[in-house]
């Protein structure tokens, strides 16, 4: 199982290219499904989960060919209506297929989901958003069984869905079943996340009818069919956060490149409360730090509040930084797994139910640490960077779930970072 080696501290400085967003690649592949037509995608980043996916889509009969910058995927001869626990248990993404395959094709048998390891996620709403809009469901043996066959022409009838939580994933799955549906479908309590916008829009240019998107009210209007596109996946607001914050620890000047600043208007807004300078165009965010960072508090909330998917490396940047710094994770339960993994750098950090009150300290140590979840591995590579010593990171596969070649990317920004098996 692959390691890696970090040698600290150092400091980054030059440009990194920002690659395309796990979290719209993953629904938009899968809405490949709602149409018999080609869908062309360009933008997609080389991630575990990637090809995970397409694994999945291939196992059910979709046609994928592979180009230089594109991919290629036209679901016109489906011969499998299951994503089975093999698939599933690895990514908790492939539930996305529950709504589209039971949209197009009256029928879905999708095991229980998996996925990192962070409290319940539960898919209690897809479910009761299907049902409302008709869908006979049964839960048995670890698999879900939704049918539409008893629907006149079975298909799923438009309904009033309101979701009792703020759900990216369950967004997605209904709005991805009531493109197709018999009349209109209306989601309140929609989540509002730059990647479901951009699901939203690869599904209007194959035709979809859709109103709304990145506002709580989603307006579908369900059409017969859906027909032919291309798409380029939007940027991953997450990884560039991650080289921000990795720029603010180490010091240094970065250059995140292929970005859209209005879209990480929270991460940049804790980051400059930290001390630290940027400057943004259109396409590029430049931070330049001297190290000497202020600590920050931080409270997790649906976007366009803080992303939960940057606790963890605000976490590592909080360990090293001047005062104390509180970080509240309101969304998922169970998602301080890497704090242990912190304080056996040195990190002064204690616990009260869901928040974190981290003491900034002078220096952190190299460690043997493990990796827990994709983001708290991230955490754990910021931290490595300006601790002093060797870190080991066990357990990587994680990272490779959600960033496209990061010890590549870093070591080009000057850091020590080998992996080993």
């Amino acid at each position: 199982m692959d390691k890696l080696l970090i040698q600290g501290p150092t400091t980054l400085s030059g440009d990194v290219e920002i690659s395309g967003a796990k979290n719209a690649a993953l629904p938009i592949l899968i809405c490949s499904l709602l149409s018999s037509d080609v869908l062309e995608l360009s933008n997609l980043p080389d991630l575990h989960d990637i090809k995970t996916t397409k694994k999945l889509l291939q196992a059910m009969g979709v046609e994928i060919t592979d180009g230089k910058d594109t991919v290629l995927l036209r679901a016109k001869s489906i011969t499998s209506y299951e994503a089975p626990y093999e698939m599933v248990k690895t990514m908790r993404a492939s539930i996305l297929v529950l709504g589209p395959l039971l949209s197009r094709f009256g029928e879905a048998r999708v095991s229980m989901p998996g996925g990192c390891a962070i409290g319940s996620r539960p898919v209690d709403i897809h479910i009761k958003g299907l049902e409302a809009m008709g869908a006979l469901i049964k839960i048995s043996h670890g698999y879900i069984d939704a049918s539409s066959a008893h629907l006149p022409g079975k298909r799923l009838q438009g309904a009033k869905i309101f979701m009792d939580q703020v759900t990216v994933t369950g967004t997605e799955n209904l709005m991805m079943a009531a493109v197709l549906a018999d009349g209109i479908t209306t989601l309140d309590n929609s989540a509002r996340e730059p990647e479901i916008v951009d699901l939203g829009m690869c599904l209007k240019k194959m035709g979809a009818k859709i109103e709304g998107l990145g506002s709580d009210r989603i307006v579908v209007e369900g059409v017969r069919n859906l027909h032919s596109a291309n798409h380029t996946i939007m940027f991953d607001r997450i990884e560039a956060g991650t080289y921000l914050v990795a720029a603010a620890m180490t010091g240094g000047k970065v250059v995140c490149r292929n970005v859209d600043p209005t879209k990480m208007e929270a991460i940049i807004q804790k980051l400059l409360e930290c001390g630290v300078h940027i400057e943004s165009t259109k396409e590029s965010i430049t931070i330049k730090s001297d190290k000497k960072i202020k600590a920050v508090n931080i409270t997790t909330a649906p976007y366009p509040g803080f992303p939960t998917d940057m606790q963890a490396q605000f976490m590592a940047l909080n360990t090293v930084a001047d005062g104390v710094g509180e970080i509240t994770e309101s969304i998922f339960e169970n998602r301080f797994m890497h704090v242990q993994e912190l304080q056996r750098m040195g990190a002064v950090i204690d616990i009260k139910h869901n928040t974190a009150i981290i003491r900034g300290e002078e220096n952190l140590e190299g460690a043997r640490v493990m990796a827990t979840d994709l983001r708290a591995s991230a955490g754990l590579v910021l931290a490595g960077l300006v601790a002093k010593g060797t870190t080991q990171i066990d357990r990587i596969y994680h990272l490779d779930r959600g960033y496209e070649d990061l010890e590549a990317k870093l070591n080009r920004l000057g850091a020590n970072i080998k992996r080993v098996s």
